[in-house]
């Protein structure tokens, strides 16, 4: 298991932003399709955006469309997510994902990623 480890999260006011990160440690390897998921407490996890396994589209949830923007350097197997005009019910655990060996799943589905880290948590005041 290769860990991604997450930094970034934080406490704001609604309306503010955030800058998410994801680093994927030890040995250098290759990780399709990264992207982020969340889950508030009591809810179910939800994707929230990420890469087609090209890295040539993006795909994001529609209650976060044109407010956060997933990034990559592939380079350095590092992921981000800027998130801005943040709302209360952004709040909750943020978690960065990342595929091994891609199969025929779409971007939205948690059992097409083989990496998840250990979460990052985002909190969002009124």
């Amino acid at each position: 298991q290769v860990p991604l480890v997450e930094s970034g999260g934080g406490l704001v006011q609604a309306g503010g932003s955030l800058r998410l990160s994801c680093a994927a440690s030890g040995r250098t390897f290759k990780v399709y399709a990264m992207g982020w998921f969340r889950q508030a407490p009591g809810k179910e996890r939800e994707f929230v955006a990420g890469f087609s396994y090209s890295g040539t589209s993006t795909y994001y949830a529609d209650s976060v469309k044109d407010r956060f923007t997933i990034s990559r350097d592939n380079l350095k197997n590092t992921l981000n997510l800027q998130m801005n005009s943040l709302k209360p019910e952004d709040t909750a655990q943020y978690y960065c994902v990342g595929v091994q060996t891609p199969v025929p799943l779409g971007p939205t589905r948690p059992d097409r990623y083989d990496y998840w880290g250990q979460g990052t948590q985002v909190t969002v005041s009124s």
